[in-house]
């Protein structure tokens, strides 16, 4: 059973950092890295858009709203997904998501993330 657990949000001022992390479970290393996963993000009111992703590929993919001051990376021997999200803005208020592309799409709890002006 794939599991993904999020951490790391919380309430930060405007031009802060946070990091985030996904633990994912219920799959093998090699699977982990070289399967597509990413970060989405859904504030209220609003649909859940993709912020930063991995393709199977390993490529990333970027929101342009976030381009710059966001970085995706993941630790292929933890299994954990991360997001380093620095200059920190209101608009990026939402609870932010973990996915990863499995035989489904798999989904963490979410982690609130607020900014404050």
């Amino acid at each position: 059973q794939v599991q993904l657990v999020e951490s790391g949000g919380g309430l930060v001022q405007a031009g802060g950092s946070l990091r985030l992390s996904c633990a994912v479970s219920g799959v093998s290393g090699i699977i982990f890295s070289i399967n597509a996963m990413g970060w989405y993000r859904q504030a209220p009111g609003k649909q859940r858009e993709l912020v930063a992703q991995f393709t199977s590929g390993g490529s990333t993919n970027y929101a342009d709203s976030v381009k710059g001051r966001f970085t995706i990376s993941r630790d292929n021997a933890k299994k954990t997904l991360y997001l380093q999200m620095n200059s920190l803005k209101p608009e990026d208020t939402a609870v932010y998501y973990c996915n990863f592309v499995g035989s489904r799409w798999y989904w963490g709890q979410g982690t609130q993330v607020t900014v404050s002006s």
